[in-house]
């Protein structure tokens, strides 16, 4: 079975990208899950509380989490168009020390998407990660692309997925980047 782990990079409760991931665990093909991993608890980057305190165990946990995964998925707000600050603080964090980056990252599958209120649909926020997944040496895939545009109207307010264009969308996305996972 493969495992993906999933990343929201918002901290809001009522996030439509945490709503985003909750679906795309639903809609993975059979043989694959998702897991949903959180990165409230992760201090702002600091390399005085590196040195002094070393990693903190938030970061430890889900280092080895991705580590351990067949694949990372991370699911992207738009903020100023680019990516949000706390998901970027996330995987700086992860990045540390640098010697872990082939660990955690090297050649590891990884998909973006996201789902924003506005009409840009997270386009310039999933661009915006690109080089920073180069830079880590992760395997980017390529096959699909997912930006949720209009996102109040795709979810009820519980949070649920309801727009049938979407799904079908997400449906596809997520047996295409389950195939890529699989390819090694």
């Amino acid at each position: 079975m493969a495992r993906i782990i999933g990343i929201s990079g918002s901290l809001r409760k009522g996030s439509y990208n945490a709503a985003l991931l909750r679906a795309a665990a639903e809609f993975a093909p059979a043989g694959t899950e998702v897991e949903i991993a959180p990165i409230t608890g992760i201090p702002l980057y600091n390399g005085d509380l590196e040195r002094e305190q070393g990693i903190p165990e938030s970061v430890t946990k889900l280092k080895d989490r991705i580590a351990g995964a067949d694949g990372l998925l991370l699911v992207t707000p738009e903020y100023n168009n680019s990516m949000p600050g706390v998901l970027k603080n996330a995987i700086d964090w992860l990045s540390r020390p640098a010697k872990d980056i082939p660990r955690v990252f090297g050649d590891k599958p990884v998909a973006i998407m996201g789902a924003t209120p506005g009409r840009g649909g997270t386009r310039l926020a999933q661009n915006a990660w690109l080089p920073v997944l180069r830079t880590l040496g992760t395997r980017a895939w390529f096959g699909e692309q997912l930006y949720v545009a209009g996102a109040g109207q795709s979810f009820d307010p519980e949070g649920k997925l309801v727009d049938e264009t979407i799904k079908k969308l997400l449906s596809e996305f997520m047996s295409g980047f389950a195939a890529f996972v699989n390819v090694k």
